[in-house]
């Protein structure tokens, strides 16, 4: 990643709809030099993909929730098990698999609070692995639409092994 490759990132995730002739305009450099670098930052892994941002509030989904979820017994099937689960269910947003106490957070968009009951009952509570499950209201959500690429570490000094 040099100087134009973050300048790229940082231009597509401004705007990812722009034409590469008009990325290229903006960056000031040449279209055929930035289609080569836009496909080697998606060849690379850098850019995943485009996606449109969705409002929750436009789709009738204005309810967000925390759902943090401990399982029993917490071995690698019963995980992924109701990683799989949840993720395809239609309320879900996020799932982050976690350490600590709990073992799962879910990032739930609903109708209303009645549906965020009904969702937690009738599909979280009750699946076969669950031990426990809390739930977090969010009053608001303030979502970064782009990431900053850092710069890299700088280099750990190596220890000798003499005594001074």
């Amino acid at each position: 990643m040099d100087e134009l490759d973050t300048a790229i990132l940082g231009e597509l995730q401004r705007d990812g709809r722009q034409t590469n002739r008009e990325l290229a305009e903006q960056l000031g450099i040449a279209p055929s030099t930035c289609l080569e670098r836009v496909r080697s930052l998606r060849a690379d892994g850098v850019i995943e993909g485009f996606h449109a941002e969705v409002s929750l509030d436009a789709v009738g989904r204005p309810v967000q929730a925390l759902i943090n979820v401990r399982l029993h017994p917490k071995i690698r099937e019963a995980v992924e098990e109701f990683r799989d689960y949840v993720v395809a269910l239609p309320e879900t947003l996020a799932v982050f698999v976690v350490s600590g106490g709990d073992d799962f957070i879910i990032q739930v968009g609903v109708r209303d609070a009645s549906h965020l009951r009904d969702f937690v009952l009738d599909h979280v509570a009750r699946h076969r692995t669950i031990a426990d499950v809390r739930t977090a209201l969010v009053y608001d959500h303030i979502r970064k639409t782009s990431v900053e690429v850092l710069p890299p570490a700088p280099p750990t000094r190596r220890r000798s092994g003499r005594k001074r």
